[in-house]
């Protein structure tokens, strides 16, 4: 029974091992994309006017580098535990050759010694001949011919298995030396996040001795926020209505609740699912200011703000694009420097909010990466893009569909 055991845990470990690499290659990934925003992060904090930057903005960039810090962190562990994983199954592997590679040794080591007493060649012709006829000196002369090939073979199976061997010494110590990285780097980060959180008090105690002003503040641009998430869901409503009176058959009723698909409609709707998690980012650099949903409020722990996509801060002057193939659906202006585009994907529609300029026009096939227009730059030089993600008028996670978010 323990036997049993033991071949059936080995060969479960065995398939881990296998699955591990590409697992290790997506936390690689995510990793570099959490150190892409953070780079972008620092660049941009470095750009900005700090002297007209208000304490709220402040600390919400503090959040946001405060959430880069937990996720990367977060990575390196799950990294640690990978490797630790690998180390201990290569090392079984180890153990394993050197336990066969020894009897593999013993055992030449005896065939040597074996040729070594029968080496005489008088000895060899002896034996031959000393056959009592014809059919038994050719089965003595095949025998030493496969004694010499078996000997052969257990040399070649022997260096085999000291390749094999050398292999997986060399992927320990590779893995180790990994492990001491992730762990440095881990440890690194985590007194840097320390630092951080600290910061952040300073900031929040700055907001409480002035609680008043900002609380309407943030209370205004949560009115307007959600103003703004009204008026989108009322245009796409009234756009369903459209398409679907359009593509209604003579006669029948309407909905105006839901796209009524085509089939070439289906096709892309279907496209656009499929890539859930893979699309690109709406901008080529930045990092995730505020992410999606609710979260607590800066200066009241028991509220509540929301937030319908996903607010992204990149390079003044940079622009907007499409994060799949599409048609554009409406082009909206909510103020003078805010202007957004709306993207069809079937029964899905992307929302590129905070423009200052738009380069397409309503009816407009656009494909993926390609722009749409320029991200508005406020005073104090910082450029935000607010990218959401509908179903029909059923506002979906932006974070879940575009890559390493």
């Amino acid at each position: 029974m323990n036997r049993i055991f033991l071949v059936i845990s080995f060969i479960f470990w065995s398939l881990l091992a296998v699955a591990q690499p590409s697992k290790q290659q997506q936390l690689e990934a995510q990793k570099a994309q959490i150190q892409k925003e953070i780079a972008a992060f620092r660049s941009l904090l470095k750009d900005e006017k700090q002297k007209e930057k208000s304490v709220l903005s402040q600390l919400a960039e503090q959040k946001a580098r405060i959430r880069l810090s937990e996720k990367l962190i977060s990575t390196t562990a799950k990294q640690k535990r990978l490797l630790e994983d690998d180390i201990y199954l290569t090392q079984l592997k180890i153990n394993k050759l050197n336990r066969e590679l020894k009897v593999l040794k013993e055992d030449y080591a005896k065939t040597i010694v074996k040729s070594y007493k029968s080496r005489n060649d008088k000895s060899r012709i002896m034996f031959i001949l000393s056959s009592q006829n014809f059919l038994q000196a050719y089965k003595r002369i095949q025998y030493m011919k496969q004694y010499a090939s078996y000997r052969k073979m257990q040399g070649e199976e022997i260096a085999e298995k000291q390749e094999k061997l050398n292999i997986e010494k060399a992927r320990l110590e590779k893995n180790k030396k990994e492990k001491e990285k992730v762990l440095a780097e881990n440890k690194k980060e985590k007194e840097l996040l320390e630092e951080q959180k600290k910061e952040q008090e300073k900031l929040v105690k700055e907001v409480q001795k002035n609680k008043k002003k900002y609380v309407a503040e943030i209370d205004k641009k949560q009115k307007k926020a959600r103003e703004i998430d009204k008026q989108i869901k009322k245009l796409i409503a009234e756009a369903i209505a459209k398409a679907n009176k359009k593509n209604a058959p003579k006669g029948t009723k309407s909905s105006s609740s839901k796209f009524v698909l085509t089939a070439e409609g289906k096709i892309v709707s279907d496209n656009f699912k499929a890539n859930k998690g893979k699309l690109p980012w709406p901008v080529e650099k930045g990092y995730v200011q505020l992410r999606y949903g609710d979260q607590p409020h800066p200066v009241h722990r028991n509220l509540t703000v929301h937030n319908s996509g996903v607010e992204i801060a990149t390079e003044p002057g940079s622009s907007a694009r499409a994060i799949f193939d599409g048609e554009v659906l409406q082009v909206q202006v909510v103020s003078a420097n805010n202007k957004a585009v709306y993207i069809r994907h079937g029964d899905f529609v992307t929302v590129y909010l905070n423009l200052q300029t738009v380069s397409v026009k309503q009816g407009d096939k656009v494909t993926i990466k390609q722009s749409i227009g320029k991200v508005h730059t406020d005073s104090s030089g910082k450029a935000v893009i607010k990218f959401l993600v509908l179903q029909n008028t059923t506002t979906l996670n932006p974070e879940q569909w575009l890559y390493n978010m």
